[in-house]
C-alpha cells in the first residue's frame, strides 16, 4: 500500500496532544504543573478527563477530545494524520490492561507513519519538551521507507 507523501511544517507554537490513563493522571498533573510555563507557550489538545485536570490544575485553554475508551485516542490519530496535532505526550500504564488497547496501538502506528514526536513516559516528554525544535519551525510527515508497503 502506498501512503501519499506529505509533508506537515509545524510553527513555533506546537499543537500539543496530552493523554494519560487513570493510574497516570497523577504523574500527568505533576509533570504538567512542573511545566506549566512551558505548556502555556502551546496549544494543548487533551483526551476526555485528562484534558479536564490539566486545564483546572494549570487554568489553562485546553481542547479537549472524547475519553480515550470512547474515541479519543483515534480522534487524536487522526489529528496527527491531518496535520492538526504536532506532538503527543501519552502517560501509559503499562502495567494494566486497557479495554482500547487496539486504539493505542493504531494511534503510535500512526504516529510512528506520519514521523510525529511521541512521549510514552515522563523522562521523553521532558526531553522534547526541552528541545529546541520546540521553538522553531519543523517539518514533519511519511518518510520514504513508509511507502515500501
Amino acid at each position: 500500500m502506498t501512503i501519499p507523501y506529505a509533508t506537515f511544517t509545524t510553527r513555533p507554537r506546537k499543537r500539543l496532544a496530552l493523554i494519560a490513563h487513570d493510574n497516570r493522571k497523577p504523574d500527568m498533573l505533576e509533570w504538567a504543573l512542573a511545566n506549566r510555563d512551558t505548556l502555556g507557550q502551546h496549544e494543548l489538545y487533551a483526551t476526555g478527563t485528562t484534558g479536564r485536570l490539566v486545564a483546572e490544575a494549570l487554568d489553562l485553554s485546553v481542547t479537549r477530545f472524547l475519553s480515550g475508551p470512547y474515541g479519543g485516542d483515534q480522534q487524536v490519530g487522526a489529528g496527527i494524520a491531518e496535520g492538526r496535532l504536532d506532538c503527543v505526550v501519552f502517560f501509559w500504564d503499562p502495567l494494566e490492561t486497557q479495554p482500547h488497547d487496539v486504539d493505542v496501538k493504531a494511534l503510535l502506528r500512526i504516529a510512528v507513519v506520519y514521523d510525529c514526536p511521541i512521549a510514552w513516559n515522563r523522562a521523553t516528554a521532558d526531553f522534547i519538551l526541552s528541545s529546541p525544535l520546540m521553538a522553531g519551525i519543523y517539518e514533519r510527515g511519511p518518510r520514504a521507507e513508509a511507502n515500501t508497503g
